[in-house]
């Protein structure tokens, strides 16, 4: 897996509504109705997350779930990681999206 410049990430980043590129990974903020919505948005995306083999990392604090993708074998942002990012889109709208 080779490691994505800055400015393809960016490039990439046009195509996804509320992710950015902080601190060498991608990132985003989900805000949910309260902490059982944001928690159940968490289990949702840890079978995909399985799937792809790839980890998020991610923090939940009541009804906010934040999330941080890179590859930590390169030590940047890779393909592997714009992926996930899409897919968790795709699930958070499927689930109904946050508020």
């Amino acid at each position: 897996m080779e490691k994505l410049s800055e400015r393809t990430i960016q490039e990439r980043l046009d195509k996804l509504e509320g992710w950015e590129y902080v601190d060498g990974a991608i990132e985003t903020t989900y805000q949910f109705g309260n902490f059982r919505e944001a928690f159940s948005a968490m289990t949702l995306l840890s079978f995909e997350c399985e799937i792809q083999g790839h980890h998020p990392d991610w923090t939940n604090v009541y009804n906010r779930l934040t999330i941080r993708l890179n590859t930590h074998d390169v030590g940047g942002v890779t393909e592997k990681d714009f992926t996930l990012a899409h897919s968790i889109e795709e699930l958070v709208q499927e689930a109904g999206r946050p508020v």
